[in-house]
């Protein structure tokens, strides 16, 4: 089913709520105090389905008071329907709303003529037409105004059709990106818990799915979903949707929390996006304080023009937003800019990174950045950033709060001929690589004793320590390198065989000086004399040929060869076995040795459970093998 989700803006008692009800038979005041007073205050919803068309309507007070109500449902729409009373005109609010749809990026729009019934054809006719033209003026590109009556009813069918029309020329949102939900709703019902709504965008959301609460970074899961009433296993973007979520507290749900993909959005209290000031609004200057408002969220925030000093009426260029709490939003959302007394909107536009740091001002290079970002369509945008990167690459997870895809449509949208991905996320070009797994083995050779990881990067400056991580592990992969310890070089085929053979002499010149020794070797230090020594140690080790044992209260290590031990094991094991066991003194006269080589001995002894302590002695554990 096409799906359109419709604003129905327009001033205060021009009628919004009485025409939806006309449409759909649902009156959305819902409200004690709204029916009451006769006016709307909070937002109302109506859904209508015709001929596999499906139209959720978003009714949106009218009052001054409640603009700010009006845009957290204006987040997320398609088009408006725009109403306006044949009998009293465009108002002011009527001009705001207008703006605010503009500033929100909507083009598609419907003009109601309502309450035709209290004004004649003709001048209900011009009515129509002033709107068309400030919708057009608005850059919206509306469809030709309809004179309706909620009451008679008049043209009333004629609007549903022309709704219609919009809603059979809407297309399906893409589903490529990261599910966000900004919450305009929360509620609890009882025995099923905490209940969200809002405008889904990004991706589907299934029942059991975890999503993110921000800004408290806990996780929630979805129980079950609904919409238009009736409960889906899965909700698709551009669907209003009902969520009756778990692992939360209704305390902890308002209008402004947002839902999201886990992990998929970062806080952040500096946004930098494309601004544009409203015709006739004042100028907006550096510096200045206003309310912006961020999908259903409302704060203050500074703003930092990096283009220019001050941005004059009908002016766009680029700017940041400091605001006074971290928020959480993909990028292309749109904000909306307000002086905060007296209250009025005077700008808006879009976030181009929703994960930004202070920039500088006047910077060619940031501003360059920033055309690409509102520019360039996201395989181009994509493709840029990395180049701008270069060498040092930037992150699949970077490149998603970018462009507002999943990490997994952004990978679809790298060209494999210029683009590499590592397995650990980074995203760098392929001729840097290429160039650098070209480069590195010539530069080893020329190292007799090979170079450190450390040592390769300072000879290959403006390089990425992930661009050399990934050279490395490919060059180590194809054996076109090789690692001793942290050196690394490259494979020399007759130098190794000289090494190895070199390595095994002196490997058995040092096992043979160990077993000559018996229980009274000399000590490590004397033996370990250079990186040879140490390698051939190392290797007599791992062999078994040697152990070492480690005197834990001085901090002193003696290696023993294994028939030392074996010969230590057969003289201790019959006394061993005699009750009450050995003193350590004792097991040293025995073996004729001291305290410097009895206490390493019997670290080795005790941890192949050849002996066992009990209080100050030892006693058998188990015979040698």
């Amino acid at each position: 089913m096409n799906s359109l989700v419709l604003g129905v803006i327009g001033h205060v008692d021009h009628g919004k709520t009485a025409l939806v009800r006309a449409l759909t038979g649902v009156d959305t005041d819902r409200l004690p105090e709204e029916r009451r007073r006769g006016i709307s205050i909070a937002l109302g919803f109506a859904h209508l389905a015709v001929d596999g068309l499906g139209i959720d309507f978003i009714d949106m007070p009218g009052h001054e008071r409640f603009v700010r109500t009006m845009i957290s449902g204006a987040t997320g729409i398609d088009a408006v329907l725009l109403v306006v009373a044949a009998n009293e005109g465009i108002k002011p609010q009527t001009v705001e709303h207008v703006e605010i749809a503009h500033l929100l990026g909507l083009r598609r729009a419907v003009v109601a003529v309502s309450k035709a019934d209290l004004a004649d054809a003709r001048e209900a006719a011009r009515i129509g037409e002033q709107a068309l033209r400030l919708l057009v003026r608005s850059g919206l590109d509306p469809l030709p105004p309809v004179a309706t009556s909620a009451l008679e009813p008049r043209g009333i069918e004629e609007l549903r059709r022309a709704l219609e029309t919009l809603a059979a020329e809407q297309r399906p949102r893409a589903a490529d990106g990261v599910a966000f939900l900004p919450i305009d709703r929360a509620f609890s019902v009882p025995g099923h818990g905490p209940v969200v709504t809002g405008t889904l965008r990004g991706a589907s959301v299934g029942s059991e799915d975890a999503l993110e609460l921000l800004p408290s970074r806990r996780m929630v899961r979805v129980r079950a979903l609904e919409v238009h009433g009736a409960r889906v296993p899965r909700a698709l973007p551009g669907q209003r949707v009902a969520l009756n979520v778990r692992d939360v507290d209704l305390s902890d749900l308002a209008r402004g929390v947002v839902l999201a993909a886990p992990n998929a959005l970062s806080l952040s209290e500096w946004l930098t996006m494309s601004v544009a000031v409203l015709p006739g609004a004042p100028a907006l200057k550096n510096g200045m304080r206003l309310r912006a408002l961020l999908g259903t969220q409302e704060l203050d925030v500074r703003l930092r023009l990096l283009d220019r000093d001050a941005l004059a009426p009908a002016e766009h260029g680029f700017a940041q937003l400091h605001c006074a709490q971290p928020v959480a939003l993909p990028a292309g959302e749109h904000a909306v800019l307000r002086l905060p007394s007296p209250p009025r909107t005077v700008a808006g536009g879009r976030i181009l990174e929703p994960s930004a740091r202070r920039e500088r001002r006047h910077s060619k290079e940031i501003l360059a950045r920033l055309d690409d970002l509102s520019m360039l369509p996201p395989p181009a945008m994509i493709a840029r950033e990395i180049e701008r990167r270069g060498p040092a690459g930037t992150t699949l997870e970077q490149l998603s709060r970018l462009s507002a895809l999943a990490v997994a449509r952004v990978v679809e949208l790298l060209e494999p001929s210029r683009f590499v991905v590592t397995a650990h996320g980074t995203v760098l070009r392929k001729t840097d690589l290429d160039r650098l797994l070209a480069m590195i083995p010539p530069l080893l050779a020329r190292s007799a004793a090979g170079l450190s990881q450390a040592q390769l990067l300072a000879d290959v400056p403006g390089t990425g320590a992930a661009l050399v991580d990934e050279a490395l592990a490919r060059l180590l992969a194809s054996g076109a390198i090789i690692k001793h310890g942290n050196q690394l070089s490259v494979p020399r085929p007759d130098q190794d065989r000289r090494r190895a053979r070199d390595e095994a002499a002196l490997a058995s010149h040092i096992a043979e000086t160990l077993r000559r020794a018996g229980l009274t070797p000399p000590t490590p230090g004397d033996l370990v004399t250079s990186l040879q020594t140490k390698r051939a140690v190392d290797r007599l080790l791992r062999e078994g040929v040697i152990v070492r044992g480690l005197d834990r209260a001085k901090g002193r290590e003696i290696l023993f060869h294994q028939e030392a031990i074996a010969d230590a094991q057969r003289r201790l094991a019959p006394l061993l076995e005699r009750a009450p066991g050995l003193l350590v003194t004792e097991i040293g006269s025995a073996l004729g040795i001291s305290r410097k080589y009895s206490l390493p001995l019997l670290d080795h002894l005790d941890a192949i459970r050849f002996t066992r302590r009990v209080n100050d002695r030892r006693i058998l554990g188990a015979r040698p093998a």
